[in-house]
């Protein structure tokens, strides 16, 4: 089974998107603040998870860096990618919604669909000199 996680970071909080194939929704979009002890339960929540999770999040400025910080250093997969490549993806609608779920959701289905391809966040941290150890 796998767990798509999409993460749709801003300044204070992030929005929360779990899918599996198929589009079925694990969790319906939720927020988390970008408080330490938030940031932990998330991380929690998403180690208990059955079966093979990756969570894919957005380059934001620096806002993206201490939620992947504190995912990474929990053991789980992370990968931040541009976002250019998720402005792209899934295009394919005359309807522009533009809401942190929406956003979420599309990041979740875009690492799905790109599973075998997104890449673990450990040497981006060694490159910007964030994590150790990775």
């Amino acid at each position: 089974m796998y767990n798509a996680v999409g993460i749709d970071v801003s300044k204070g909080k992030s929005t929360v998107a779990v899918l599996q194939p198929g589009g079925v929704t694990v969790r319906k979009p939720f927020d988390v603040l970008h408080s330490s002890q938030q940031l932990k339960d998330l991380s929690l929540y998403l180690d208990s998870l059955e079966g093979d999770t990756r969570i894919v999040m957005e380059y934001t400025g620096r806002y993206h860096e201490p939620v992947a910080d504190i995912l990474h250093k929990a053991g789980l997969f992370v990968s931040v990618v541009n976002p250019h490549l998720i402005k792209n993806f899934g295009n394919n609608t005359l309807r522009k919604v533009k809401s942190d779920p929406a956003d979420a959701k599309k990041i979740a289905r875009y690492t799905l669909d790109n599973w075998a391809f997104v890449y673990v966040l450990g040497l981006y941290l060694k490159n910007r000199g964030i994590g150790r150890n990775c």
